[in-house]
């Protein structure tokens, strides 16, 4: 398995959406070191010459004023680590965790927290050895950084708490021995430098921002689709129409849909006498709407592209200015901004999506196709409930998305009186990603039956691919079926990028080319 090499300070999204879906080792770059080193040696200075400073021979927090002795330092790191670890519910995805934990290695690799090497090779070879922490999903406010998860994740590194090994879950003393790693005993400011941070929001908004972008992506596939089954008009999709307005965006996904729909039979049936004069809008302003939506994931993409290389613990060792000075780069406002606008993007894109499917399923507005996409309807009832699940899942992502980042309550004793909500804001994406590609693949699924009533007529070269993919895994829907093994099949192909395959092209350019 291929090793990858971080260097800290220049990671780009695509590079850590690698990172994302591999299980391999990952290692930070050796010209990391001089500076970790430099940055735990002024550490080491300062508990000798028994300066009181934040964190490494005080309390924390509202305590922050109580001096600790020198022989206690490396208690003091302990006891923050096991004090801290007061997370609670469901257990954090294995890819998150460790998407988590190369982060923190990215921020530790900037050589201003203080830390020896051991830390660092201790969480390298957790990942290459597949020993991932327990981490709790709840518990954190997003100021002063993850405390609770990011010590679930640190109590692993001395033994305490729990791990996941070849999916067993056992407790981290047993996960490193067999592993064959021995955990680390904490010298000062170490405690500190890994449970302070904002590694959990970012890792959690990291992979929804992925999740999003795919869905971006297969929204384009799907719109197109849909569009031809409709018999809907490609005019809109003119070039100099989305250059007069000018966002990239909005350019991008009509250019998209053009390459797509490029050859379709289809649409080249109704350019004369048809009555129609416009289409709706989740057809004619599908470039503007999803557009809009790119355009905001590659935003929020950008500042989480800036967060995934940011020192975010407290305090800084300022090796230049030999300083070790407090400030707040453990406050997760933009991440939770970032989080803020991927839910935006998500839920208008399920939004567009799911007025699509209610205008293939109404002929009303189909374009003589059948009501509800059946072929005998009455005693079939066809996609009638599918487009009502989509429904509730578009309703349910409109509420999901109302802005975490306008929350704060004082927590600490008012010590800590601002926070982000960053956590719960980026946590929240995953659900919502899962219910976008179950819009999507409704929408899918609509698009081809739609499409099938339109032959002897035939769709372009790169949908047809797309309609013998699907039909691959589901059949034609002739009378009433159980539905939920159909859904879940096409949900599938969402996610696994297999939809935006079959085209033989990306409808979109990438998310980190800013």
């Amino acid at each position: 398995m291929s090793r990858i090499v971080l260097n800290p300070g220049q990671m780009k999204l695509a590079q850590l959406e690698e990172i994302y879906h591999s299980t391999g080792p990952v290692y930070l770059s050796d010209s990391a070191q001089p500076a970790i080193s430099k940055a735990a040696e002024k550490i080491e200075r300062a508990v000798n010459s028994g300066e009181a400073i934040y964190g490494v021979n005080t309390g924390f927090g509202k305590l922050a004023s109580v001096k600790i002795p020198g022989h206690d330092t490396a208690k003091l790191q302990r006891n923050l680590v096991l004090s801290h670890a007061s997370g609670v519910g469901e257990k954090t995805e294995t890819r998150i965790v460790r998407l988590m934990m190369v982060l923190k290695l990215l921020s530790l690799g900037r050589g201003a927290s203080g830390v020896r090497l051991q830390i660092v090779e201790i969480i390298q070879a957790m990942l290459e050895n597949g020993v991932t922490p327990v981490v709790p999903a709840q518990g954190s406010v997003g100021a002063s950084g993850d405390l609770a998860p990011l010590a679930h994740m640190a109590a692993v590194f001395i033994g305490e708490g729990e791990a996941e090994i070849n999916g067993t879950i056992m407790p981290a003393i047993e996960a490193l021995n067999s592993a064959g790693i021995k955990p680390v005993e904490l010298a000062a400011k170490e405690g500190l430098a890994l449970i302070n941070g904002t590694q959990f929001s970012c890792a959690y908004a990291l992979a929804g921002l992925f999740h999003a972008w795919s869905s971006a992506q297969n929204c384009t596939v799907t719109a197109s689709l849909a569009t031809d089954a409709i018999m809907g008009s490609t005019a809109p999709l003119q070039p100099e129409i989305h250059a007069l307005r000018g966002h990239r965006g909005q350019i991008e996904v009509a250019a998209g849909m053009r390459s797509l729909m490029a050859g379709s039979q289809i649409r080249e049936s109704h350019r004369e006498g048809d009555a129609r004069v416009q289409d709706p809008y989740c057809i004619r302003c599908q470039p503007q709407v999803t557009g809009a939506c790119v355009d905001l994931l590659r935003q929020a993409g950008r500042t989480l592209e800036i967060e995934a290389n940011a020192v975010t613990d407290n305090p800084l060792v300022l090796t230049d200015a030999d300083m070790i000075v407090s400030g707040g780069n453990f406050h997760a406002e933009p991440v939770a901004f970032a989080a803020d606008q991927i839910a935006l993007a998500i839920a208008e894109i399920g939004a567009i999506s799911q007025r699509r499917i209610a205008l293939m399923v109404d002929p009303n507005l189909s374009f003589d196709l059948p009501p509800f996409l059946s072929r005998n309807p009455g005693l079939n009832s066809g996609f009638m409930i599918a487009e009502v699940t989509t429904a509730a899942l578009m309703s349910e992502n409109k509420h999901l998305a109302n802005p975490c980042s306008t929350d704060s309550t004082p927590t600490s004793a008012n010590q800590e009186d601002h926070v982000s909500m960053a956590a719960h804001g980026a946590r929240r994406l995953v659900r919502m990603n899962e219910n976008l590609s179950n819009i999507l693949a409704v929408e899918l699924l609509c698009s081809v039956q739609g499409m099938e009533f339109r032959v002897p007529l035939k769709t372009s070269p790169s949908l047809t691919s797309v309609m013998g993919l699907v039909r691959e895994s589901v059949p034609v829907l002739n009378d009433d079926r159980y539905m939920a093994p159909d859904l879940a099949k096409a949900a599938a192909l969402i996610k696994s990028g297999d939809i935006i395959t079959s085209c033989g092209k990306s409808p979109l350019d990438e998310l980190g080319d800013f």
